[in-house]
């Protein structure tokens, strides 16, 4: 079963502008699926996004995890994930707990790189989260993986389960 779960972490820039990051991880790999920094966001850029993952890699998710955020629950949303045959797993309001995954990276974002910068722009916003995002996913060992990457992790999972060709 693959299920993408993702969500928005909020920051500033210095003059104090609001940043929002939609961040979408896979929870099995734990992979970072992207990091978007924006202004603001609407269940349009949400399915953009989503379809842009799906496009890059080639894998449609069975579920998606989120909470209930009017971006989240949004009819074009919720059109998209009927038409396409995702299915929604919604957490209870109140109950981050319940979509772990994408809170803990939210939390290892915060720590290892939103509190440790000063944002001027947008442009320094997005570099930054994509500098992040590379790290995570190609030299950050993780606990969850054996103390693999999740490249790593997922390049060893596809070698050992590829079919023999006859």
């Amino acid at each position: 079963m693959h299920v993408l779960s993702f969500d928005f972490q909020s920051d500033v820039t210095s003059c104090g502008r609001h940043i929002r990051f939609f961040n979408v991880i896979d929870e099995y790999t734990r992979t970072a699926l992207a990091i978007i920094p924006r202004r603001a966001f609407k269940a349009a850029d949400v399915v953009a996004v989503l379809e842009d993952i799906i496009a890059e890699t080639g894998i449609q998710p069975a579920f998606v995890r989120c909470d209930n955020g009017p971006e989240f629950t949004a009819g074009e949303l919720v059109e998209w994930c009927n038409t396409v045959g995702v299915s929604t797993a919604f957490i209870d309001p109140g109950s981050p707990w319940q979509n772990g995954f994408i809170e803990s990276f939210n939390a290892q974002f915060r720590r290892e790189q939103l509190s440790g910068e000063i944002m001027d722009t947008m442009v320094e916003a997005k570099y930054l989260a994509d500098e992040w995002k590379d790290i995570y996913n190609h030299e950050r060992p993780h606990g969850s993986l054996d103390g693999l990457t999740p490249s790593r992790f997922w390049d060893e999972w596809v070698r050992e389960n590829q079919l023999a060709i006859a």
